[in-house]
């Protein structure tokens, strides 16, 4: 696992939110500790992107959930578990195409549910490069679709 920033390491444990410490607490052991693991790759992910900026960690839904409010560079990364079960799971906005995208660039690594979210079970390995690398995705949404597009149109 490479190596987190200062401000990843701050956010490892330390909670801005009282309210997000709280929703936290809430689940049992065993998800508190994969969404916590979730919590800090997010914010190690974001520490390694330039553009994205600092993250505001709030409650949208109840759930734990990760905004780039000052660079608005991506889109909204909620976390909850999935009802009375041992699965938890990472939301995106369903009017996006991200997880679309992750499923056609991890069609085997990971699970999903429709087009909001990847699903994990706590007693499974935690997928963390193809979730890194997803959660990047999402946290640069915006930037790539203000990017022009690098194709040439060609004629003829």
């Amino acid at each position: 696992m490479r190596k987190l920033s200062k401000a990843a390491q701050q956010h490892s444990s330390g909670f801005s939110d009282p309210a997000v410490k709280a929703a936290f607490d809430r689940y049992p052991p065993p998800v508190k500790a994969r969404l916590m693991a979730l919590r800090q790759l997010i914010f190690g992910t974001a520490a390694g992107i330039e553009g994205v900026g600092p993250l505001q960690e709030t409650l949208k839904w109840n759930q734990p959930s990760y905004l780039t409010s000052e660079t608005k560079s991506g889109s909204t990364i909620r976390l909850d578990r999935m009802g009375a079960t041992a699965q938890y799971a990472l939301f995106f906005h369903c009017q996006t195409n991200l997880v679309a995208t992750f499923r056609e660039l991890y069609p085997t690594e990971l699970s999903f549910e429709g087009n909001r979210s990847i699903l994990l079970h706590v007693d499974d390995p935690v997928p963390e490069q193809a979730l890194s690398h997803c959660v990047g995705l999402a946290l640069t949404y915006h930037l790539r679709k203000r990017r022009p597009s690098t194709r040439s149109s060609q004629a003829g």
